[in-house]
């Protein structure tokens, strides 16, 4: 199996580890999982919102 490191270039790998070091708020954190995303409930067919 390929590794991803093993794709990119070393200009790429040393942004991705400037990402990495970036911090996040917790509400960006928590949008990015979905946390605070609708939940939907199928009711007599119908697709309603929870």
């Amino acid at each position: 199996m390929y590794k991803l490191c093993d794709r990119l270039s070393n200009d790429e790998i040393k942004k991705l580890k400037a990402k990495k070091k970036e911090k996040m708020s917790r509400r960006v954190l928590l949008e990015l999982m979905g946390v605070r995303r609708d939940t939907y409930k199928r009711v007599r067919g119908a697709i309603r919102r929870k």
